[in-house]
């Protein structure tokens, strides 16, 4: 697991191979993430958008970015988490990912970002 820290909110990232909805022999390789919000704030937040980065092995980048995250902009309270599943497709047995979150305190309206760590994706296999 990944774990980030910034700006009082804690960011951890698990990654999971799919390989039902993967198809190696047409390079197609699909992993899902789990990531975790910890607000560690005295304040509640609103997760407004994020930020991705998305880097294949064979050199490819993607850029993604939009409202919310799994369709919806959650709120979170002072000492509680917010957890979501999501995917990402590569044409490779390798990537990663990394971003930000845009989020708004709750009480000032102020926004302000929050750090998405680095996370691998890597089929078993390839690790054989």
């Amino acid at each position: 697991m990944d774990s980030k820290i910034s700006n009082g909110i804690k960011i951890s990232v698990e990654t999971f191979y799919q390989s039902e909805f993967s198809n190696p022999l047409d390079k197609e390789f699909m992993f899902a993430y789990k990531i975790t919000i910890e607000n560690n704030n005295d304040y509640p937040v609103k997760l407004l958008s994020r930020y991705w980065k998305i880097f294949d092995s064979n050199g490819t980048f993607r850029e993604v970015e939009g409202e919310g995250v799994v369709g919806v902009q959650p709120v979170i309270l002072p000492q509680q988490s917010y957890q979501y599943i999501s995917g990402c497709n590569f044409k490779t047995e390798l990537g990663k990912m990394n971003g930000k979150y845009i989020l708004e305190n709750l009480n000032t309206k102020k926004q302000f970002d929050v750090t998405i760590p680095t996370f691998i994706f890597e089929t078993p296999f390839k690790l054989n």
